[in-house]
């Protein structure tokens, strides 16, 4: 199976690399490669990880910033994606975990024609 993947949104570190160090610095130049945000959209941009992003956004933000999809988006593991070990099922023969041990064993019909 393969392993789930996440990943880190540099935004804020590659903005400060370039000399960028308030949010609102990002809004005209994307107005002049026509991307319309609010204050409250840039910023959520800058500050929190995106889950969905437009393309044209992503591609603005390259130019902008003058850097690669590697610099903005680092792709990671998954937090908890390590296999856990699998738990016997409830109904096996091992008593030890859980309620096993006190489930009622299962009655037989036997056929019994009294004719």
């Amino acid at each position: 199976m393969a392993a789930k993947l996440d990943y880190h949104w540099h935004l804020r570190k590659v903005m400060a690399d370039r000399g960028m160090f308030s949010t609102t610095d990002l809004i005209p130049p994307l107005a002049e490669r026509g991307i319309t945000l609010s204050t409250s959209q840039v910023y959520r941009l800058v500050v929190e990880r995106p889950e969905r992003l437009s393309l044209k956004i992503l591609m603005a933000l390259l130019d902008i910033l003058d850097c690669t999809m590697d610099d903005l988006i680092e792709p990671v593991a998954a937090a908890g994606s390590a296999r856990k070990p699998k738990k016997a099922a409830s109904g096996g023969t091992s008593a030890a975990g859980g309620i096993a041990g006190l489930r009622p064993k299962r009655a037989r019909i036997s056929n019994t024609d009294r004719s």
